[in-house]
Order: C-alpha cells, then sequence, then structure tokens
C-alpha cells in the first residue's frame, strides 16, 4: 500500500484536477420536466459528477443515499416503468438466515414529479420470525447552477436547515427544500440532512414506509405541463410494423411526454423541453423539430409551440442578446449561461439562433397541412409577417443573397446552426471556417419558408400582403438559382452541396451530414435529392447505425467528435424526413433500419447522439459518453421511423 506525500517535494509542482464536463452514458434519470433525478442503478445519488435532483437550472440535491444499519444492501435489480418512475431491488442478507435463498428484500420505488421527488420503501420477509431493521436516509443539498455542473465547476451555497419533527426544511434563498419523512427521525449535520426509521417486519409480512422532497426556486421560467399528453403511447406503438420500433416509440413516447413544458403565463400552451440533463428548457431550434417531426401523433403541441415563440419574437436590436425584429428565440433560461473557460455568456433570452426563424415558418405550414384549426393560423399571421420580414431585412447580413450569422460581440455562439460547436464548420483539410457563415440548410429552411409564407399569406391574409405573396415568390427562385450556382463543390469523394459558405463566399468543401436538411425542402432538384441521398447511404457517411455528421475522408473526422464524426439520431431522421417529402421511400427506409438497430442497442432511450465507429467494428453503437438523454428530436426520430415504414398505397 502507498499513501500521498503530506507536503509536495520542492522539485513537483501541485496541479489541480481539471474540471470536466460529467459523463453520462452509465447514469440512470428519472423525469418529469422540470424536474429530473440522476443516479446509479442502486437508486443511490454522489458517485458519479452529473449525480443529483435537479429542478429547473438547478441542482439542488448533490448526493442522496439509503443503508441500513443492520445489514449492507445488496442491490439486484433496476426496473424503470416509463419516463418518471423506477424500482429498485435489494437483499440484506445481514439479517437474514444462512440458507441459499434469499428471504429478507427491499424494494425501492423512485417517483417524480413537477418539483417533487419521492420514494417508498418496502421490506418484506419470508422468515417465520420478526426482522427488526434501522434505515437510514442521507440528503445532502447543495443548489448548484446548472451550468457549473456541465462545466465542473459546481459551487453549493449556504443554506439554513430547520429540522421539525419527522422532516426538514432548507432554505438558500430563492431556491430551497423540504423533507417530508413521516416516522422517521430526522437531524441536520455536517454529512446532510439524515432520516432514520426504525422498523420491524413480522414473520411473512412487509412494511412500508415513505419520503418525499419538495423543491422550490422562485426563478423558474417554465412549469410542467399540466395536461395528460393527447396521444396514447401504447396504442401507436402497437401499430408499428417493427417489433423494434415498437418499443422504441413506447419509450421515446413516454418520454416526449415527461419533456413537456409550459411558460407560467400561458399554462396550457405546451412545448418540449430540449433533453436533459442541460436543456430542460425552451429552445427554438429543437422544440421546433422536435414538434414537427412528431406531428404525425400530435398536431396541437406544433400549435402551441408556434404560439409561445411568437410571444417572445424579437422586437429590438439588440447585440447582447442577438436579437433582432421578428427573429425567433433560441433558447429561455431563468439566469445568464455561462460556460467557463470558453468566454461564453448568454444572457436569459437569447437570440443566437439563424435556423429558428425560418424553421417556425415551416413549423406552421406543417401544422396548416395537418390541420391545425384555420383561426388559429390567422392569429399567427402577424408573427409570420415579422418572421419574414426578419429574414428579408436581418438574415442576410452583407447582402449577398444567403441567410447568415456571426455573433457581433464575441461572448456568444461562434455557430449558430444546429451544430453550434466552435469546430462544427471546417473544410475537408480539418482547418476551421471563418464567418460570417452561410450554411447549406439554412438556405434549404429559407427556401421552403418562402414559399410557404407566400401561400400561407395568399390563403390567409388580405389585400395588403399582395406585394409580399409576389416578392417572397420571386425571392425563393432567385434563392433556388443562386444556391445552384454557388453551393456545389466538387473533391475527390465527388459532387455535392457544401456545408457552408465561408466570409469570403467561398463553398467550405467538406462532406457533411447537413446536406440531408436538404431533402424535401424544393431547394434541390429531384435527380438532385438521388444524388444527395446516395451519397449519405455511402461508406464515407452511412454508419450503418445513422448517418455521420462529417465524412470518413474529411482530415477533422473522428468518430467521438461532437459535430465531426458523430451520429446524431434527430440528424439522420431529418434526412429519413426529406427522403419521404421527396419521395425516397426506399433510402429512407435503409436509413430507417440503422435507426432501429442503434435504438435496440441504446435499450430503445436512445441518446443525444453516439460515436460514428462502422458497424463493422461493433455489433453496437458505442456511446458518446457526454450525450444527453433523453432528448426531445431523438425521440421524435421514432415518429419519423413510423411514417417510413408505414406501408404505401398498393404494397
Amino acid at each position: 500500500m502507498t499513501t500521498a506525500p503530506t507536503t509536495t517535494p520542492p522539485a513537483a509542482t501541485a496541479v489541480a484536477p481539471a474540471a470536466l464536463q460529467p459523463l453520462l452514458n452509465d447514469a440512470l434519470i428519472v423525469l418529469r420536466a422540470p424536474t429530473q433525478v440522476w443516479s446509479d442503478t442502486t437508486g443511490d445519488i454522489g458517485s458519479a459528477a452529473v449525480h443529483g435532483v435537479y429542478h429547473g437550472d438547478v441542482r439542488h440535491v448533490r448526493a442522496l443515499t439509503v443503508s441500513c444499519d443492520d445489514s449492507t444492501i445488496e442491490w439486484i435489480s433496476t426496473a424503470p416503468d416509463g419516463a418518471s418512475r423506477v424500482v429498485f431491488g435489494g437483499l440484506l442478507r445481514g439479517i437474514d438466515d444462512t440458507t441459499p435463498d434469499p428471504k429478507v428484500r427491499l424494494l425501492r420505488d423512485r417517483r417524480v414529479a413537477d418539483g417533487v421527488v419521492s420514494e417508498s420503501w418496502t421490506l418484506r420477509s419470508r422468515l417465520d420470525r420478526p426482522v427488526r431493521a434501522a434505515l437510514r436516509l442521507r440528503v445532502e443539498p447543495e443548489f448548484a447552477q446548472l451550468h457549473e455542473v456541465k462545466s465542473g465547476h459546481a459551487l453549493a451555497r449556504s443554506t439554513d436547515v430547520t429540522v421539525d419533527g419527522g422532516g426538514a426544511r432548507v432554505n438558500a434563498g430563492a431556491l430551497g427544500l423540504e423533507l417530508i419523512a413521516p416516522g422517521a427521525r430526522v437531524a441536520s449535520g455536517v454529512d446532510g440532512v439524515v432520516a432514520v426509521w426504525s422498523v420491524e417486519v413480522p414473520a411473512f409480512g412487509e412494511v412500508e414506509i415513505g419520503w418525499s422532497l419538495r423543491l422550490r426556486d422562485d426563478t423558474l421560467v417554465v412549469d410542467s405541463a399540466t395536461a395528460p399528453a393527447r396521444w396514447d403511447a401504447a396504442g401507436v406503438a402497437a401499430g408499428a410494423p417493427d417489433a423494434r420500433l415498437s418499443r422504441w416509440l413506447r419509450t421515446a413516447l413516454d418520454d416526449l411526454d415527461a419533456l413537456r413544458l409550459a411558460l407560467p403565463d400561458h399554462p396550457l400552451d405546451e412545448f418540449f423541453a430540449a433533453g436533459a440533463p442541460w436543456f430542460f428548457t425552451l429552445f427554438g431550434r429543437d422544440s421546433i423539430w422536435a414538434a414537427r417531426l412528431t406531428l404525425p401523433v400530435d398536431r396541437e403541441i406544433a400549435a402551441s409551440t408556434l404560439r409561445v415563440l411568437a410571444r417572445l419574437q424579437g422586437t429590438d436590436d439588440d447585440a447582447q442578446t442577438a436579437q433582432e425584429p421578428g427573429k425567433i428565440l433560441h433558447e429561455l433560461r431563468a439566469s445568464a449561461l455561462e460556460m467557463p473557460g470558453e468566454g461564453i455568456v448568454l444572457p436569459p433570452k437569447y437570440y443566437g439562433s439563424v435556423d429558428s426563424t425560418p424553421l417556425w415558418i415551416c413549423l406552421l405550414a406543417d401544422a396548416h397541412r395537418a390541420g391545425m384549426p384555420d383561426g388559429e393560423v390567422r392569429e399567427l399571421l402577424p408573427a409570420l409577417r415579422r418572421a419574414l420580414g426578419w429574414i428579408r431585412d436581418y438574415g442576410d447580413s452583407d447582402g449577398d443573397g444567403f441567410l447568415d450569422y456571426i455573433d457581433r460581440l464575441g461572448t456568444g455562439l461562434s455557430n449558430q446552426g444546429w451544430k453550434d460547436s466552435g469546430d462544427s464548420v471546417q473544410w475537408r483539410d480539418g482547418s476551421l471556417a471563418e464567418g460570417p457563415i452561410a450554411l447549406c440548410e439554412v438556405q434549404a429552411y429559407a427556401y421552403e419558408a418562402a414559399l410557404a409564407g407566400a401561400d400561407l399569406l395568399e390563403r390567409f391574409g388580405d389585400t395588403t400582403d399582395a406585394d409580399d405573396i409576389s416578392f417572397w415568390r420571386v425571392w425563393a427562385a432567385d434563392l433556388k438559382t443562386h444556391f445552384a450556382s454557388t453551393y456545389w463543390v466538387e473533391t475527390p469523394e465527388g459532387r455535392y452541396p457544401a456545408i457552408a459558405l465561408d466570409r469570403d463566399k467561398r463553398p467550405v468543401d467538406s462532406l457533411t451530414s447537413n446536406i440531408g436538411h436538404l431533402l424535401g425542402t424544393g431547394i434541390l432538384s429531384s435527380d438532385e435529392e438521388v444524388h444527395v441521398a446516395s451519397l449519405l447511404l455511402g461508406e464515407t457517411m452511412s454508419s450503418g447505425f445513422g448517418i455521420r455528421t462529417l465524412s470518413t475522408d474529411a482530415a477533422g473526422y473522428w468518430p467521438l467528435s461532437y459535430h465531426g464524426g458523430s451520429v446524431w439520431v434527430h440528424d439522420t431522421a431529418i434526412a429519413a424526413h426529406g427522403m419521404l417529402r421527396a419521395g425516397l421511400v426506399e433510402s429512407a427506409r435503409a436509413v430507417v433500419e440503422g435507426l432501429l438497430d442503434a435504438a435496440e442497442g441504446f435499450g430503445y432511450r436512445v441518446p443525444e447522439l453516439h460515436a460514428g465507429d462502422p458497424r463493422s467494428h461493433s455489433s453496437v453503437p458505442t456511446p458518446y459518453p457526454a450525450a444527453c438523454r433523453p432528448q426531445a428530436w431523438s425521440a421524435a426520430a421514432a415518429v419519423v421511423c413510423l411514417t417510413a415504414l408505414a406501408p404505401a398505397p398498393g404494397e
């Protein structure tokens, strides 16, 4: 055995451990937005950096453990029951007899609701004599900000603790929690709040005890959805033509149910939180895409998402928030979001997204086609006119005819498409493109939005819209022509649309999954759509578990790069969605087959992304260990797969 020296030797330099983003792949989550609990597979919390009880953007509890004073608890089972419940099973052999069959069991039933975490513990015995045990709960409050946890810099806040009978209250200003533990002896000390139950289980009997945590955050800007989900998850899943898809749909729709949120001033207008643990709030792009992909099972959440974002639509030109008149929000938080070490500070209302605005228009058009009532569409015409106005007046910063972005202050997101990491737009040689950046898929969204907006104005508008209707149809035609002559590149990998134009209007020549977003928008010809689909299904882009974000032939490719070689399930699903719209059903079904294999490999709760390793290297997809889950648009991918596998007329 070795021990650490009590002092640092003169020749050595003490180095503090690096602060790292927590890994998530081995942790278990139970959720009901805006509340989530991350633990290990025993139910205990505290052994991993991501563990905790979160409410909104705050980790209220850093550690929570159960123990028995009279026996080790040997956990043997973990049984999730939907998104918001899990039951853990353990054995207490220290108070059992000596025969091989275990006769003393503990069931730990955890449930999560909006602002409430509760557990019931059932101690069961098959012994012919009474069993006595002391069961102990330890809770360690923290109240660290979510962005601190994500960066590895979690900072506990000072608290006031009041113990009162079978419970305790912990206050930290606008934050707080209450432990309710009927029948327990409760105390507070350096190890946190501890509750102890002394129980006696009769022969061949059982005893049940329980406790709950009620969480408080007076700064919350989102609330849980109050109405039940409008879809029947079991019924939708039962209609799937593939057993794997059936299981995925059941899990995905349960997760989407648990990810529903609303804003306090309009509690009936729901939207999907982007995902857990870091994005438990409204994200323009993510919430739009999740609603768009789930339209076949729920039209109303698309309509309510549109209304929520319309109320927050930009009115001013403000570089600090990246707000511009008519622009659709990127994300909403209770406080500023800081990313230590990256120089990024995002204000509570942040508009740094180049694609949310045209996507909002596309969703409005899709929702109308799916049956959104005419009156609800008319109510959003002012927001539609403002969104079109943003595309015309602000989306193209340099007047070259393409929508682009640049972070005006240097403290926001350097990339403002869905691939928003700093190295996501790169040349085939691995060098980074410099902005303003005009992403290829954003031009496709804008093209579709311009035509869809004109059609909506023609149907629902008035005589004052006539000039705009004509303008947008001409604008879209010009964009399509200009795109065709500007974006296509020829490289050793073939001919394809570049991911973007850089600040010098050069097409950035890497082959990426972005081109999948062009499909079905109309910006490509039918022959070009066939060609793009074939590239996405080729060996350099298709991993066998989905479409890679970057070709394996690019110098910057790495299977565990966030946006430079990994596979994002929603990104792959958007390509399949576009293939279906383009009439490329067999191509879409080939993509879906890979997604189903990935879903099976992840136990049907697909993460935000996974590694781009080829299927020939592994029988299951390799996790990207920091990937969030559940993620709304990843869950929504299951609905796309259902649409793709639905029998076509005549099949």
